[in-house]
Order: C-alpha cells, then sequence, then structure tokens
C-alpha cells in the first residue's frame, strides 16, 4: 500500500508539472571521457557540480553518445535516429566528410519538435551539423544562436545566425561565452517554456584552461578545463535557482562519445577503446538527469539508454507530440525511457543497439548484457571471425565467447541485419550544399 501511495504521489507531481511545460537544458561536453568525472570515478578531477546533480539526480552508467565522433553523434541526439538514417556514413564535417554536407534541412531536430509546441529554443556552444547557410542552426528550429560551426580545431570562428562575431575566437574563453549566453537567454525567457542546448566545445582539444583556472586542478591543464566547466554548470544552475525555475526545469549533462585517443590524460576507464572506437570507450559516456521534486534522488542505473532516447522522452514529459513537420521525415528510432529514469519497476524497452565507428560504419550490437562485432578487427582483436562478449562479466571487452556460443553469434548477427535493412530502407540523405 505504501508503495501504491508513493506512486500515485509522484505520478500527481508529475502531471502537474508537466501541466506546466517544463523547461529542459541539455548540457553536452565534447570528448569527455566516461572516467573524467569525479561522480564517475576520477581520483584527481574534482566536479562537485555534477556530483550533487547526480546526488540528487538520476546517474546512468549504461548510457551511449549517438556515435563514437561529433557530427553523427549530433545527429542522433537532434533527430532521435541512427546516424545512417540522415545519410551519415563516416567522418565528421571538416574531416573525411566534406563541409559541402551538413543535417539536411528535410531533417527534424529536438529544437524543431519543442518550438512546435511553443517553446523558445536557443543554441549556446558547437554546431558541427553543417558550415553553410542552409544547415546553420537558426535554420533548424533555433530562434536564438551563439556558436561555432565545428571543432575548435577546425574553426576558429563564433556565430550569431549568419553573422559572424568573431574571428578568430579566443578558445580559451568559449566555455565562459557559452554560459555567459545561455544565462542571458534563460533571464530573457524565465516567464515562457523554453528549450536550450548547451554544447559545450571543452574539453576537446586543444586543451586551452581559461586563466582563472589555469594550475587549479590537480590533473594539468586537462583537469583545469573540465573543472571549469562542471563550476560554469554550477552558475546555469544557480540562475535557475535564483529566478526560481529549478523546480520547473529538467537538467541533462552528457558527452558526445569517448576521450580524444591524442589526449592521454583523458580516460575512459574500466573500459577499453576511445572515441572513433565501437568498442565500450568509444561511445559509453557520462550522463546525469536531474528535475528537482520530479525524478527521484540518488538512483542509478545501468539500462542501455541512448542518446535518440532523449528526444521521445522529452517529448513525452513536456506534451510535445512528434508530428511530421516537414516531408520525408525518418523514423524515430529511440524510445521512452521515462519509466526508467522515475524508477518504476516496469522499464523502457530498449534491448538492442547498434554501434558505429567514426570513419567505418557499422561494426557491433549489443543484446541485452551481450555485444557481438560481426568482424573481430573492430574489437582490436587478431585473427578472423566474429568476436562475442558478455559485458556485464567482462567490461573490457577482452574474452571472446562466440565458439561458446555459435547460436547467439547467429541470432544477433541477423537481428543486426535486421536493423541495418530497416535503415535502408528509410532514410534520407545528408544535406549537400554547392552553390550557398
Amino acid at each position: 500500500m505504501r508503495i501504491l501511495i508513493l506512486l500515485i504521489v509522484s505520478l500527481s507531481i508529475w502531471l502537474s508539472a508537466i501541466a506546466q511545460k517544463p523547461n529542459v537544458v541539455l548540457i553536452m561536453a565534447d570528448d569527455l571521457g566516461y572516467h573524467d568525472l569525479s561522480c564517475y570515478g576520477h581520483p584527481k578531477i574534482k566536479t562537485p557540480v555534477l556530483d550533487r546533480l547526480a546526488k540528487h539526480g538520476v546517474k546512468l552508467t549504461g548510457f551511449y553518445a549517438g556515435a563514437t565522433v561529433c557530427t553523427p553523434s549530433r545527429i542522433a541526439l537532434m533527430t532521435g535516429s541512427y546516424p545512417t538514417r540522415l545519410g551519415w556514413s563516416k567522418g565528421v564535417v571538416g574531416h573525411i566528410l566534406s563541409t559541402d554536407h551538413g543535417l539536411s534541412p528535410k531533417a527534424l531536430t529536438m529544437a524543431e519538435h519543442f518550438k512546435s509546441a511553443g517553446y523558445k529554443t536557443a543554441i549556446s556552444g558547437k554546431w558541427h551539423l553543417g558550415d553553410r547557410p542552409s544547415f546553420r542552426p537558426h535554420r533548424q528550429g533555433f530562434d536564438r544562436t551563439f556558436y561555432i560551426n565545428k571543432s575548435n580545431n577546425q574553426t576558429d570562428e563564433l556565430w550569431q545566425a549568419d553573422k559572424l562575431l568573431e574571428k578568430p575566437f579566443k578558445n580559451r574563453f568559449l566555455t565562459e561565452k557559452f554560459t555567459h549566453e545561455a544565462i542571458s537567454f534563460i533571464q530573457s525567457n524565465k516567464d515562457k517554456p523554453f528549450f536550450l542546448y548547451l554544447p559545450y566545445s571543452a574539453p576537446h582539444f586543444p586543451v586551452e584552461p581559461h586563466p582563472d583556472w589555469e594550475g587549479k586542478s590537480n590533473y594539468g591543464v586537462y583537469g583545469d578545463v573540465v573543472e571549469e566547466m562542471d563550476s560554469r554548470i554550477g552558475e546555469i544552475l544557480d540562475i535557475l535557482k535564483v529566478e526560481s525555475l529549478n523546480k520547473k526545469t529538467l537538467v541533462i549533462f552528457c558527452s558526445d562519445n569517448g576521450p580524444e585517443p591524442m589526449i592521454k590524460e583523458s580516460l575512459a576507464k574500466p573500459f577499453r577503446g576511445k572515441k572513433w572506437s565501437s568498442l565500450e570507450g568509444g561511445t559509453r559516456v557520462p550522463c546525469i538527469l536531474s528535475w528537482p521534486g520530479t525524478l527521484p534522488a540518488g538512483l542509478k542505473t545501468d539500462a542501455i539508454i541512448s542518446a535518440m532516447d532523449l528526444l521521445p522522452t522529452l517529448a513525452h514529459v513536456c506534451g510535445i507530440e512528434l508530428i511530421k513537420l516537414k516531408t520525408n521525415h525518418v523514423p524515430i528510432d529511440g524510445v521512452n525511457i521515462w519509466n526508467t529514469l522515475i524508477g518504476m519497476k516496469k522499464p523502457h524497452i530498449r534491448n538492442d543497439l547498434l554501434y558505429w565507428h567514426g570513419s567505418k560504419g557499422f561494426e557491433a550490437i549489443r543484446v541485452g548484457d551481450w555485444k557481438l562485432f560481426p568482424k573481430r578487427v573492430g574489437a582490436e582483436l587478431k585473427g578472423n571471425g566474429p568476436a562475442l562478449f558478455h559485458l556485464n562479466k567482462d567490461i573490457e571487452e577482452k574474452n571472446d565467447l562466440s565458439q561458446l556460443h555459435p547460436d547467439r553469434v547467429k541470432s544477433m548477427q541477423n537481428l543486426a541485419n535486421q536493423r541495418l535493412s530497416e535503415i535502408r530502407a528509410k532514410f534520407i540523405p545528408l544535406g549537400r550544399s554547392h552553390t550557398d
């Protein structure tokens, strides 16, 4: 009876919050490894703000970015679909993938869905979904924009809509600038529902600390940059509290992929692999969600959750109908994970997930606790044939069990083929621009 009463109370609180159209602040770090926060086990980097967010919110330990590199990861986040459904095959805009390409204007973004429901929308940070005018964020649903169009090692331009604000920008001040712009947006829209997307460029290389943070951490310049980002997130949370918006706002923090291989200080422990790789370290990243009074405090779950799942989940909690605003809309591969986030015994229904190498495309599938590489080279193992791992018992993906479980290998390969066939049957190509 007590459990039933608690569930009824939780449901009534949630329904009340939904009726008020909750705000959403979606914060994403760039190349932050699974192990790079103190609440995820780092012994030297101190992230007290995110630690408190996890303590008073929901911490995910089985969260996967949309892909193992920047552009496809952001495609998956913004559309709720596998990046290959939007025409991606390899690389990021400006590296392997031409700057003539970007997320198709026919694609439906998270911002467009929020905007269709009466939300004010903004991006402050790194876009990386297209340089050309037709691909820019203010043409993909964002009312207010303040952004760099690629990674901070690829560009020196800071933009607002079609206006070039700074060239060159000073990399060490970007986290501060993105935060101040985000705060300005919150204050300007405190009386109406808003969706704020805050994709920091940190701690992507070049790793250059703000003067006020240089030498402050116990982990070199990388620690300085991560600890500044943590503190800046604290400024966002503070303004939400000052404006009495903290209980009306769902805050989400995650990373876009695993750590950059060239930055030895960034870690994906206890996993093998880093950015670009289909091993766990390339795509399993930190994710924390907080909504005081609505989400439970201190909940931790290792359920399989993808960045693609955020769009259908946010649509559910914000009362947004995922309507077809444009032609050629592709299926959403994400699922609603709300029941898992609020601790319901009946979890969401995601039991499988495809993995994408940053330059080679599909490489692996996870089904429950099992993960299959149809070609073991993707698992960085010698020899031929597949590689099968039981992630719950072998998180480092070192013990190949494919010879012991041939039927499981076959069934997982068949499921992967089915999923890939479904994607090929319904997709749209990347946008391409020659004349902008």
